[in-house]
C-alpha cells in the first residue's frame, strides 16, 4: 500500500473512534424522561419517525420544493453507498476478492448521478438569497467535501490511476466528518428517536388522516 492508503484508513479510523465514542454516550442517555401522561405509543411514534413522516408530504415544505426533495433523498443514498464502497475498497487491500465489473459499473453511474444531486444542491445554496442567509462555512464545506467524495469514488471506478485522488479525497472527508455538519450522520437517527418518542407518546403520531 501507498501513503495515500495509509492516510485515509488513519483518517478513517479516528472518524470511527470519534463516532463511536459519541454513539457510547448518547446511548448512555437513555430515552428522554417524559412526566406526561402517555396517550399513544412511543414504539408507533418512532417506527412512524423513520417512515411515514419522512414524507415530503407530511413535511412542513418539503412537498413544496420536490426536485429538491429528491434530489436530497439520492444525495444520502449516494453518501452511504459511497462509504460501504470505501469499506470494501480497504478489505480488497487485505483480501484478493473482486467484484463483477458490471456491479461496480453501476455503482461508479449510480455515484455520477447522485453527485450531480449534491452539486445541485451546493448551487442552489449558493443562488438563493434565502437559502444564504441560513448557510454558514459549515454548510457549504460539507456539502463540497461530500459531493467531491461521491465524484472521487465514480473516477476511481472508471478511471486507472486515479488511486490517489479518490484516497486522498475520503481521507479529507473522513477529517471533516467528525467536525462540521456531517456529523449528523449519527445524530439523526437520535433525533428521529426523540420525535418518535415525543410525539408518538402523545398520540399526534402516527398521524390520522381526517375524511
Amino acid at each position: 500500500m501507498k501513503w495515500f492508503n495509509y492516510l485515509a484508513i488513519f483518517t478513517a479510523a479516528i472518524c470511527i473512534t470519534v463516532f463511536l465514542y459519541r454513539l457510547f454516550y448518547l446511548l448512555s442517555l437513555g430515552l428522554p424522561k417524559d412526566l406526561s401522561k402517555e396517550t399513544g405509543s412511543v414504539n408507533r411514534g418512532i417506527i412512524y419517525s423513520f417512515t411515514g413522516a419522512m414524507s415530503p408530504m407530511e413535511k412542513e415544505s418539503a412537498y413544496l420544493h420536490l426536485p429538491t426533495y429528491t434530489a436530497g433523498m439520492l444525495y444520502h443514498l449516494g453518501i452511504f453507498s459511497s462509504l460501504l464502497f470505501f469499506v470494501w475498497v480497504i478489505v480488497t487491500k487485505f483480501v484478493n476478492v473482486t467484484l463483477p465489473s458490471f456491479v461496480t459499473t453501476a455503482i461508479a453511474i449510480f455515484l455520477v448521478i447522485t453527485s450531480l444531486a449534491g452539486f445541485s444542491i451546493l448551487i442552489k445554496r449558493v443562488v438563493s438569497k434565502e437559502l444564504r442567509y441560513l448557510s454558514f462555512a459549515d454548510d457549504y464545506i460539507s456539502n463540497f467535501l461530500t459531493t467531491i467524495s461521491l465524484a472521487a469514488t465514480a473516477l476511481y471506478i472508471f478511471v486507472p490511476g486515479s488511486e490517489a485522488i479518490y484516497f486522498v479525497t475520503m481521507a479529507l472527508l473522513f477529517t471533516w466528518m467528525p467536525l462540521g455538519k456531517t456529523r449528523h450522520l449519527l445524530y439523526f437517527f437520535f433525533a428521529r428517536v426523540h420525535l418518535g418518542f415525543f410525539y408518538g407518546r402523545r398520540g399526534a403520531w402516527p398521524t390520522v388522516k381526517k375524511s
